[in-house]
């Protein structure tokens, strides 16, 4: 009888391996699943370059983020949210983020600006100072 038990809760131990190495992960891909784990990243507030914060899977499931360190007068170049989401955080300086079809946002330190999926937009610093923005973005649901 025990061994029985013992072969049985092999079996379905085996059983519960097998499902979930064939169960996709966060990425449609098969194997283990690979959630991310909680961390902490410091940003360096004087930093004088652009740097990613979050890349992606394995340490995020959909986000992609990072500091962006624009000069007086500069921009990111237009661009498309495609299937993302998109948010900026700004943290110090002032600019501006232009909509494409005419709406333009005003950004200064501690506002947030909301770019939905497939929306071409651009951020321009037009202050004197350095403009310094987190920006985030993630797959967006059908």
């Amino acid at each position: 009888m025990r061994k029985l038990s013992t072969i049985l809760c092999l079996f379905v131990l085996l059983l519960g391996v097998a499902l979930i190495s064939s169960s996709p992960d966060a990425n449609g891909q098969k194997g283990r699943p690979t959630m991310p784990k909680p961390h902490l990243i410091v940003l360096n507030p004087s930093a004088a370059e652009s740097t990613d914060v979050f890349k992606g899977p394995p340490e995020t499931v959909t986000m992609r983020s990072g500091m962006m360190v624009l000069a007086p007068s500069k921009s990111v170049g237009k661009h498309s949210t495609r299937t993302f989401e998109e948010a900026v955080i700004v943290l110090a300086g002032t600019g501006e983020m232009r909509i494409s079809g005419g709406e333009i946002f005003k950004l200064k330190p501690y506002c947030i600006a909301y770019c939905p999926p497939a929306t071409e937009h651009d951020v321009i610093n037009t202050g004197s100072d350095t403009l310094r923005y987190v920006w985030l973005v993630a797959k967006a649901q059908p």
